[in-house]
């Protein structure tokens, strides 16, 4: 990752044009065409250094979500992040330390479809799943400046 990469990710963090075409937009600011933009994104997505680029959306503004824990043995986090990562409706997950060591934010339609998802880990999974629904908001800045 060079400097213009930093520059990129800084500026997609903190200021994401909302537009037509934003790619180009953030692009034009950074002296960059668009197709730049996205080549360069595409390269950090494949290193690992990206995983998404989407909204931050406001809790039950659209559909429903829930934060929610899996216990997984060790030597199956990775593979079970992996499956995690195949519901379009999981935008992260991540390892703690902690009997419950594998943490992932849902958010669904419904609260149906919610429910499908939650079944479906639990029956991947020997104990149950620790299902932590929204009780208060809190307004967390999640850029992290490079």
């Amino acid at each position: 990752m060079d400097t213009i990469d930093r520059e990129l990710l800084n500026a997609a963090q903190a200021d994401m044009p909302l537009t037509e075409r934003p790619f180009a937009d953030l692009g034009a600011r950074l002296g960059l065409s668009e197709d730049e933009v996205l080549g360069r994104l595409e390269v950090l997505r494949k290193t690992g250094v990206l995983q998404r680029i989407g909204p931050v959306i406001a809790p039950h503004r659209l559909g429903v979500s829930t934060l929610a824990a899996i216990a997984v043995p060790e030597s199956e986090v990775e593979a079970m992040a992996e499956r995690l990562n195949g519901f379009p409706e999981i935008n992260h997950n991540y390892e703690r330390t902690h009997h419950y060591n594998l943490w992932f934010v849902i958010t669904a339609p419904d609260q149906q479809r919610l429910k499908a998802i939650l079944d479906t880990i639990a029956s991947w999974v020997t104990e149950p799943v620790l299902h932590l629904p929204m009780e208060r908001a809190y307004h967390i800045d999640l850029g992290f400046p490079l």
